[in-house]
């Protein structure tokens, strides 16, 4: 409670239960909850990176190495701690991929800040520094980065092969990298300035149990995992005029409650034959029209069905949103939302056929302008993992493609990064320089977890990365499963420029956002602050990270 005296009597400004962290208190709490979500991801960064099992509060459980994943998973009820989450969303809006890189950079800064602070620099002065180094590293990368053709499949492949690599696609990595970088390939136009545009709404991903990953393959069209509504209708056409429909095949209801007396037999049969008239009627209209099968959104009746059955008309019922969304850009036809509109034109031609085995329809268009990455994995938890990791792949081939810029990955371009930080440090004036060699000591953080994680000697090795850079080779990183320091561009270890800027402008932007901050204000209780290996605030911190406790 803060007050203040007024005429000798206390005036009384914040309520009795509302508790207050300043200055020094205020930014060790800050930094030591950040820092502990930052921590809680790096142990999953690289190739030989370790999974994280999470259970939530029914009892499902996630395994994954996949930065925002986690972070999203977790159970953190912490306003400062909540901050560092959002680094990784953005991370994964906008590049994709790299979202542990960029939490855990995030960290590092923090942790280099601190140290900065208790030489009594004042926060302003590190947060202009961070702001200089994180500008000054941005150019540097598009310096260091490398052209690439969308048409270089070898390099797209290498890019997808990357993002994979310690995750559960990697046993697969080389089929499943072509599929991603065909996809990608598959729905990428070029646009009237020469410029490459990736649509990936036209590209849908079905997972199924029970095979080898290997097995996936990439299906021109969309799969769609419905069964047809009745036994007796046809499965399969070579050319059929397919109608989108977002409409019930079923007796109209009555806005409103009602309730009808019946004084007779023939009066309920009276009601039962209007009723099936209604029903005949719908299914008249699209017979009319000409239609061959119909993907409906909404229910089709049980007699409807019958009717659809006698006319030779595959029909499917409940078709998921996304799905009817999918297919209209397959077949480039309209989702019709009222039958007594339908015409001959509302329809589109394209091939439907019928997989037994899989229980899907294959949908293919005649210009078809989709494709369907049809994933497999031996139980749920592997195919669910999988599907994070082709998410992040085709993410990153996208950009890559639209971007045409690459990157040496292994922590190649961090350590070229922060050598020439150092060297653009010596032109910084005032205690900014600081902050700026503490920007470059945070990016070799990457090179040093990913030996970490592999169990190398990570000093050694970050000593050999600096003198292979020093004397001129930039593209020097580390092959983790080798031990040794090599040239990843030659390794075919390749990153997208886009996804390295984006972490190191979040990371920067973050921890500005959180040094920024002198004072905390709760209008509750305040609890201790998390795990964080600086201590939370004296007396108590606001909101604790208990979550993440129970969530590791």
């Amino acid at each position: 409670m803060s007050q203040r005296m007024q005429q000798g009597q206390p005036m009384i400004i914040m309520g009795e239960d509302a508790q207050r962290v300043q200055d020094k208190d205020a930014q060790e709490y800050n930094i030591s909850a950040a820092r502990g979500v930052a921590e809680s991801v790096r142990s999953t960064l690289g190739p030989k990176g370790m999974d994280k099992m999470l259970v939530n509060s029914m009892g499902d459980v996630t395994i994954t190495n996949d930065g925002v994943t986690i972070l999203q998973e977790m159970d953190i009820d912490n306003p400062t701690a909540e901050m560092v989450v959002e680094v990784a969303e953005t991370q994964e809006d906008e590049a994709g991929d790299g979202t542990t890189s960029a939490v855990a950079i995030a960290g590092e800064l923090l942790k280099n800040a601190q140290d900065l602070l208790e030489q009594d620099i004042h926060p302003t002065a590190v947060i202009k520094g961070f702001n200089l180094a994180s500008e000054y590293a941005r150019e540097q990368v598009d310096e260091v980065a490398t052209q690439v053709d969308p048409d270089d499949t070898e390099t797209l492949k290498n890019v997808a092969e990357t993002s994979m690599t310690g995750k559960g696609a990697e046993l697969d990595k080389d089929v499943l990298a072509d599929l991603v970088v065909r996809a990608v390939q598959g729905v990428t136009v070029e646009a009237d300035d020469g410029s490459h545009v990736v649509d990936l709404a036209n590209l849908n991903i079905e997972t199924r149990t029970g095979r080898a990953a290997g097995e996936s393959r990439l299906l021109t069209g969309a799969a769609i995992d419905k069964d047809p509504v009745h036994e007796d209708m046809p499965t399969d056409f070579e050319s059929a005029n397919v109608l989108l429909l977002n409409d019930p095949i079923e007796v109209e209801e009555a806005d409103v409650d009602t309730s009808v007396n019946v004084d007779s037999p023939d009066q309920l049969q009276k009601f039962l034959d209007q009723e099936e008239e209604q029903l005949r009627e719908k299914v008249d209209q699209i017979v009319d029209s000409g239609a061959d099968v119909v993907f409906c959104q909404k229910g089709i009746d049980d007699l409807a069905q019958h009717y659809l059955a006698k006319e030779g008309v595959l029909a499917v019922r409940r078709t998921k949103k996304s799905d009817l969304t999918f297919l209209k850009n397959v077949l480039g036809a309209p989702i019709v939302t009222d039958l007594d509109s339908l015409s001959a034109d509302d329809l589109a031609v394209g091939s439907v056929e019928r997989d037994d085995d899989e229980e899907l329809f294959y949908v293919e268009g005649e210009d078809a302008h989709g494709v369907t990455l049809l994933l497999y994995g031996t139980t749920e938890h592997v195919v669910d993992e999988l599907e994070r990791g082709i998410q992040d792949a085709l993410d990153v081939v996208s950009t890559t493609v639209s971007d045409g810029r690459t990157l040496p990955g292994g922590g190649a371009v961090e350590v070229e990064i922060a050598r020439r930080l150092r060297d653009y440090a010596d032109s910084v004036e005032g205690r900014e320089q600081l902050a700026v060699e503490a920007f470059a000591d945070s990016l070799e953080l990457i090179p040093r977890v990913l030996a970490e994680n592999a169990g190398l000697d990570a000093i050694d090795l970050l000593v050999d990365l600096r003198a292979a850079h020093e004397a001129g080779d930039q593209n020097a990183g580390l092959d983790v499963f080798a031990g040794e320091v090599v040239d990843t561009a030659d390794a075919g270890v390749v990153e997208t420029a886009h996804a390295k800027e984006q972490a190191i402008a979040s990371a920067a932007e973050a921890a500005n956002l959180v040094l920024k901050i002198d004072d905390i204000i709760s209008a509750g209780d305040l609890s201790t602050a998390g795990d964080g290996d600086e201590g939370g605030a004296p007396g108590g911190g606001m909101g604790g990270m208990g979550g993440m406790g129970g969530a590791m």
